[in-house]
């Protein structure tokens, strides 16, 4: 992780443009996947299962008998901690349930808004060395409290065709049970236009590699709405002379982890943090599994020493991270200069990890800059809101001509006679 002393600010731009590694020809590549998926539908996704994943199906849909079977399998433990998070997570979502009021804007003009849940939603979960079977949680809660009625989840299965245990164990406790063994883009592409055995969709949620994420992309661009266009995680840190070096460390290993592509920031004010933290990453490291991926993440990654903590902020509303944390003193004093950020992590205790799992917000956030202009998944992801009006003869009789006079000053005079029409009537 390469430090820098007093950057000037002629040089952020750059900083903020994150590693980009694209497969080979990637566009074609998924291009051609999802038009297999269109053409030949469940054929193609067993193929694609065999291409990519080695595995031999006969049947894409996960039975009940392998959800029970997958239940015995995870350990008490962890069945326990899946049901705190779940508690957790579901207290936080439920907040999120707003009533609408309705408005009287003009005497006799009533107006107001409903919320009404997406009928069907699509749930991309991954699998492979990381089984995401958190994402899972923080996905399908609030399309459960939305009031969805029907959660499909997509996830691969390995190379003897079984799904990780913990992805449905939880899909299972959640009461999910469409569920289909197919992964990456093909996934995608079944969910939005459909096959013989998976119905499409009306909104596609969930990360994914890159082969994914273009998925999403193409598929958005056809018309189908997807929850944000993801790509690899990242977490920026802010320190000051009181953050502890170990545990600023393992919050940025707890995002290097992730993949080769993660970027990590870290912003103090003083050099000797940056040092210690350089020492304390070398030292955590080296006891990682996926220490391999998360050295490559670090050589693509920084550390910007800056002479005051205003322009440490400036820099992070420039970046607009995924994660933000803020390992200061007293941090709830800065959080008004906060433009930019998916979510924000306040104090020396308040590890990103916790909110990947556990505390209640949720961990399907905006990267890549998009913090700008993107919120994470929320209730609101999986509702429509519905705008409502009820005009009186009253009503209309108050607001009809200001309708008349605007409607004639766009030469629209059909719109102005379905006002003057009726106030004609209201007059005899």
């Amino acid at each position: 992780m390469t430090i820098y002393y007093n950057l000037s600010e002629e040089y952020w731009a750059d900083k903020c443009r994150r590693p980009y590694f694209p497969a080979v020809d990637l566009q074609n590549t998924v291009k051609h996947i999802i038009e297999r998926v269109r053409t030949k539908g469940d054929s193609a996704l067993l193929d694609f299962a065999f291409q990519f994943d080695g595995a031999t199906l006969q049947q894409l849909k996960v039975t009940e008998n392998e959800i029970e079977n997958a239940t015995k399998q995870v350990s008490t433990a962890l069945k326990d901690a899946i049901g705190v998070a779940i508690n957790n997570i579901r207290i936080f979502h439920k907040t999120q349930q707003l009533d609408e009021i309705k408005t009287e804007t003009t005497k006799g003009v009533l107006c107001w808004r409903r919320q009404v849940a997406i009928e069907n939603v699509g749930l991309y979960i991954p699998g492979g060395t990381a089984p995401l079977f958190s994402t899972l949680i923080m996905l399908a809660i609030p399309a459960q409290i939305a009031g969805c009625e029907r959660i499909v989840l997509c996830t691969p299965p390995d190379k003897k065709g079984i799904i990780d245990p913990a992805i449905l164990y939880t899909a299972g406790w959640l009461g999910i049970t469409e569920i289909y063994k197919t992964g990456g883009a093909q996934a995608i592409a079944a969910m939005a236009y459909g096959t013989d055995t998976i119905k499409k969709v009306h909104k596609i949620f969930g990360p994914g590699n890159q082969y994914v994420t273009k998925a999403k992309e193409i598929i958005q661009q056809d018309g189908i709405s997807i929850d944000l266009p993801a790509g690899p995680s990242e977490v920026l840190v802010i320190a000051d002379e009181t953050a502890d070096a170990d545990f600023v460390a393992a919050d940025l290993l707890s995002q290097a982890e992730h993949g080769t592509d993660s970027q990590v920031v870290l912003l103090t004010t003083e050099a000797n943090i940056a040092e210690k933290v350089q020492k304390a990453l070398k030292d955590q490291i080296s006891d990682l599994p996926r220490a391999s991926i998360a050295q490559k993440s670090l050589e693509g990654s920084f550390c910007l020493v800056l002479p005051t903590i205003e322009k440490c902020f400036h820099f992070s509303n420039m970046y607009a991270p995924e994660h933000l944390i803020l390992a200061l003193q007293n941090p709830e004093r800065f959080v008004d200069r906060i433009v930019n950020a998916g979510s924000v992590f306040l104090g020396h205790y308040s590890c990103e990890s916790a909110g990947d799992y556990a505390s209640g917000t949720n961990h399907t956030l905006p990267t890549n800059g998009l913090s700008r202009s993107y919120s994470g998944v929320s209730l609101d992801s999986f509702v429509k809101k519905i705008t409502f009006q009820h005009i009186s003869a009253e009503g209309l009789q108050n607001l009809g001509k200001t309708i008349e006079v605007m409607a004639e000053a766009e030469q629209l005079l059909a719109h102005k006679n379905a006002v003057s029409i009726r106030l004609k009537k209201l007059s005899v």
